[in-house]
């Protein structure tokens, strides 16, 4: 039997986190950060994800309010929670597009080391130059060239973690010498980045942090299986996921990698009560205040193009065209392409079956994946691994920071008691949690690079946010 793998995720954008909840506690105090944390190592989780958008979003020009701003940067949480953790690994999101390889190298070296072992990469790039102007490069790099930045990008991190080798602190106090002589040398020549010199950070107990990419293109799926520890995955409906799984997994043996070398983890969400019936009604309820009346018309206007407050959200679609090249909602992801397809297929849904505004906004953006009692939930995790739809799963909690406590107080000792969870951790870095190997240098990066490619490797409403 397959053994489970789960991770939990911190969203940062999207309508995901009801903060409006009378539950609901701080979303930017350390104090919800490490209660979740801690709630996820108590359940034995491989990981703690934080994902990172690197502007404010903006609906109609102002800041886009219905979702939770404000949130720290990512590294220097997950670099807090190290001591306040020991085994959970710590995974953010680095956007490769507005960053230097040096800098992001020696942060997440330094996560490694500070946290034992346990830092995690989420490669990111950014699409546009809304977020750009937050930066000095600005809008610069066109899409096809932040896909071949990305790739040079995550070979020049390496190249640098593998500037120090295992043992090159010396520390011989007889001798006087602290360090190897050539430790920390590098060199690296390339079209995106030409710098040489030494790297200050010693490699980690993983040698190189776990890279995570999603992305659901050829491309994107050649990446992953080149290159990639973990995959992101958007597919929860079984049929669906199979397809991906097998897809993705099938292209490994050409690099040279076995199966259990890379991880494919949808992002999930489960609503746990103590009847079928019961979890059936809450999961209702979630959804429907994760899209409210406002966020309806939000996203509805982010297909638009045009400012659509006059419609009822109960009421049916505007009657009026999109306008293709207007942008209402800026730094949104989930709207910057293919929007007039998207806008005729939300027609022709509604028209089916009948939609107002708000339904149509909650068929297509909310419901919910595991949605039952505990054995009924555990039960269908377990199912859905076995029957090669994912590895396990990135869970995303609709409260903070209580969201998780009912898998982990209720779920998870079902999974333990049915085998295919571990009761206990059996090793301290995130590459055991994973059941990965030691890192290996990749084997090709050309696939991240094609300019058909949304490998960005960004996706909406999933851990992949990148801003």
């Amino acid at each position: 039997m397959k053994q489970v793998h789960l991770a939990v995720q911190l969203p940062a954008i999207h309508n995901v986190t009801v903060w409006s909840d009378p539950r609901s506690e701080s979303q930017i105090s350390i104090d919800s950060f490490i209660r979740l944390a801690q709630a996820a190592e108590r359940g034995k989780f491989d990981f703690f994800f934080l994902a990172e958008g690197l502007r404010l979003r903006e609906h109609k020009g102002e800041v886009y309010d219905l979702d939770v701003v404000g949130r720290p940067e990512n590294l220097t949480v997950l670099a807090a929670l190290a001591g306040v953790t020991d085994r959970l690994g710590l995974a953010g999101t680095v956007n490769a597009t507005f960053n230097e390889p040096y800098e992001v190298a020696r942060r997440l070296a330094s996560l490694d080391l500070l946290s034992g072992g346990r830092a995690a990469w989420n490669v990111v790039t950014s699409y546009d130059a809304f977020t750009g102007e937050n930066f000095r490069r600005g809008g610069f790099l066109d899409e096809a060239d932040r896909y071949t930045r990305a790739a040079e990008f995550l070979r020049t991190a390496r190249e640098l973690w593998d500037s120090w080798a295992e043992g090159d602190v010396v520390a011989d106090a007889a001798a006087g010498q602290f360090v190897r002589a050539g430790a920390g040398r590098f060199a690296h020549h390339g079209r995106h980045f030409d710098i040489e010199g030494r790297f200050t950070t010693p490699r980690g107990p993983q040698g190189h942090p776990v890279v995570i990419q999603a992305g659901e293109s050829d491309a994107g799926r050649e990446f992953a299986a080149s290159d990639a520890d973990v995959i992101f995955s958007k597919y929860s409906r079984l049929e669906e996921a199979r397809a991906f799984y097998a897809d993705v997994k099938s292209r490994l043996a050409k690099y040279g990698r076995t199966h259990a070398q890379l991880k494919i983890l949808p992002t999930a969400t489960a609503i746990v009560a103590d009847t079928d019936e019961e979890a059936v009604a809450y999961a209702d309820e979630i959804t429907r205040a994760q899209v409210s009346p406002q966020t309806a018309i939000a996203h509805l206007e982010g297909v638009w193009g045009r400012d659509l407050s006059g419609y009822d959200p109960d009421g049916p679609l505007p009657d009026v065209d999109p306008e293709p090249e207007s942008l209402v909602l800026k730094g949104h992801s989930v709207f910057r392409k293919g929007r007039e397809e998207t806008a005729r297929r939300w027609r022709k849904l509604a028209e089916e079956r009948s939609l107002s505004i708000r339904e149509l906004m909650i068929e297509v953006h909310g419901g919910q994946t595991f949605v039952g009692s505990p054995r009924t939930v555990a039960d269908a995790i377990d199912h859905f691994v076995q029957s090669d739809g994912a590895d396990g799963f990135v869970l995303v909690p609709h409260l903070t920071p209580g969201g998780l406590d009912d898998v982990v107080d209720r779920v998870v000792p079902l999974l333990q008691e049915k085998g295919v969870f571990r009761e206990e951790y059996t090793g301290t870095t995130l590459r055991d949690h994973l059941g990965l190997g030691a890192p290996t240098s990749p084997v090709s990066l050309t696939a991240a690079a094609s300019p058909t490619s949304p490998t960005s490797p960004t996706s909406p409403a999933s851990p992949k946010e990148a801003s």
